[in-house]
């Protein structure tokens, strides 16, 4: 965490300080440890982080994090909080007393906990360090994105094949007699995500006008003979890091329009796979596939290609880097998605999104899952 120590020192502070649960991803990355109420990491300058829990989760955090471990009554916690009779000074008395001087804290530290250690010594507040040095992944971690991405890649085999054995009838979809409808696929993705100890409450399954609407989750039942984009991006319960990938699909062909569109954008999203490599911006990877749909007589601003690139995922589904028009250079060992986007109103919508690691000259794609648009 050599990083960490550089911040502290650029500000002749004593320590890093954050407080917050593992749902934060900032404090999972920095602990290891799994969380759902807020707990304490105090990083010094060469010195071990130090995690200050609950007693009864002392010997859980000992076991799952590589920071010191202690537990509030060893921290003196309760004691100051008989003191101060006011749980937000006792943590930043605490705090105060363990770093022995002035802290930088994470701008996402809750304000009255902030207002609280600045009472006694100066604070300062930082933005992006830790968010950078989750961009840089570890062999561990791109082994647990991965094993998410597998169990994805299986999600979305059992939803394409659910709407490839469907029927037609009039212009809708249906299975097994009945209306094949945008909760049932969610339900069949969730189940298989579950099955491998992962959850996508949030998946995308939407069809027709809806596709039009980059982030609409989707309801009732699906169309035939239009496009239907389905975007799962889970977490794994065990490990907290997340995949992302989308399909666009149409059982039955769909209007021209919609499969030309579906050509642009899975070039658009080969142009990038080749352009990926160490030392290139994402902005610049941004900008190349603005020109290509450009040149393809498709827009950018409300109608078009409306959305980024890609981003980084780990444990935020969107982290740095970003592949936007401010987006920063790629290092190896960045893990990102693609996930080039057409979208009109009255005709529909077309995404197609892989993720994959960053290498010193190539993107090696994990996602190992067919662009077929009609089934």
């Amino acid at each position: 965490m050599d990083e960490l120590d550089k911040l502290v020192r650029s500000h002749n502070a004593s320590a890093y300080v954050i407080y917050a649960s593992s749902v934060d991803p900032d404090m999972r990355y920095l602990t290891g440890f799994s969380s759902t109420d807020p707990v304490v990491f105090l990083k010094k300058p060469d010195m071990q982080g130090i995690l200050i829990v609950p007693d009864m989760e002392e010997r859980r955090a000992v076991k799952e994090s590589g920071a010191t471990v202690i537990s509030r009554t060893i921290a003196g916690f309760h004691e100051i909080f008989q003191e101060e009779n006011n749980i937000t000074r006792a943590y930043a008395r605490m705090i105060h007393a363990i770093a022995g001087g002035p802290v930088v804290v994470p701008s996402t530290m809750q304000i009255g906990l902030a207002r609280a250690l600045e009472e006694r010594d100066h604070l300062y507040i930082d933005t992006d360090t830790v968010r950078v040095m989750r961009a840089r992944k570890t062999s561990t971690e791109i082994t647990a994105i991965q094993q998410v991405q597998a169990a994805t890649n299986e999600a979305m085999d059992r939803a394409i094949r659910y709407i490839k054995g469907s029927s037609v009838q009039g212009e809708y979809l249906y299975h097994d007699g009945t209306p094949l409808t945008s909760e049932i696929l969610k339900r069949e993705i969730q189940i298989t995500l579950f099955d491998h100890g992962c959850t996508g409450l949030d998946s995308i399954v939407s069809g027709g006008d809806d596709t039009a609407l980059p982030h609409a989750t989707g309801s009732g039942i699906l169309p035939a003979f239009k496009p239907i984009i389905i975007d799962i991006f889970p977490l794994s319960e065990k490990t907290g890091y997340h995949s992302d990938m989308t399909r666009t699909i149409s059982k039955g062909k769909p209007d021209p329009a919609v499969i030309e569109m579906y050509h642009a954008v899975r070039d658009v999203l080969q142009d990038a796979e080749d352009a990926v490599r160490n030392g290139i911006s994402g902005a610049d990877l941004y900008q190349r596939a603005v020109d290509f749909f450009d040149n393809a007589g498709y827009g950018h601003n409300k109608e078009g290609f409306t959305h980024s690139l890609g981003h980084g995922v780990g444990l935020s589904v969107h982290e740095l880097p970003t592949l936007s028009r401010s987006g920063e250079v790629l290092e190896t060992g960045n893990v990102i998605t693609l996930e080039p986007g057409l979208y009109y109103p009255g005709i529909g919508g077309v995404r197609i999104e892989d993720i994959g690691l960053v290498r010193d000259d190539h993107f090696e794609n994990w996602t190992h899952y067919n662009k077929e648009l009609v089934v």
